[in-house]
């Protein structure tokens, strides 16, 4: 199907310019999340704060906890304030809880600051930097059958976006269209 089919509506090239900017804008992001984290491994490195760096990918147990049941994965996170967190690329959407504190999340979308209570969702093909205001309980429930955490990280999240294989949306079709466009 077209899209200037979709809501009997024509595609206007105003439409296509936005849309071909939405898509570099969300690549720029992807790739200054990339730098960030990277400039961020260095500087652990080079200061000899390997357990920091642990601390802004999310890596330090006890400060997560991991529970399973009737076919879901619950991760309750616990982050101090003037915490920087790098969240992984998630694969499906879920649903997340601020169960306590305020958080400003750095997405694709823009920053946006938020306060407990709060839920949202987070949808597939998701990597985000989160920075802590005050003391954060941060939950996310996920759909799964795995019985560990071992097996559910893999199925859940992937490190890097050439990974993520998203389902129900036919990216191909875009593509052919930009190149007409182009």
């Amino acid at each position: 199907m077209a899209l200037s089919s979709i809501n009997n509506t024509e595609l206007t090239y105003q439409d296509a310019c936005e849309f071909l900017n939405y898509r570099e804008n969300k690549k720029q992001f992807r790739n200054k999340i990339k730098e960030f984290e990277i400039a961020i491994e260095k500087h652990c490195k080079e200061n000899n704060h390997e357990e920091l760096n642990k601390k802004v990918k999310g890596d330090i147990e006890g400060v997560i906890t991991h529970n399973f049941a009737d076919g879901q994965y619950i991760r309750t996170a616990v982050a101090p304030k003037n915490t920087l967190v790098s969240t992984k690329i998630h694969t499906k959407n879920h649903p997340f809880f601020l169960m306590k504190g305020e958080v400003s999340i750095f997405g694709e979308d823009g920053v946006k600051r938020i306060q407990a209570p709060y839920h949202g969702i987070t949808e597939a093909g998701t990597k985000r930097i989160l920075y802590v205001h005050e003391e954060i309980t941060f939950i996310t429930v996920h759909r799964t059958d795995c019985l560990t955490v071992d097996e559910v990280v893999p199925e859940i999240t992937v490190d890097d976006f050439s990974e993520l294989k998203l389902e129900g949306f036919d990216i191909k079709q875009i593509d052919k269209i930009m190149e007409q466009i182009q």
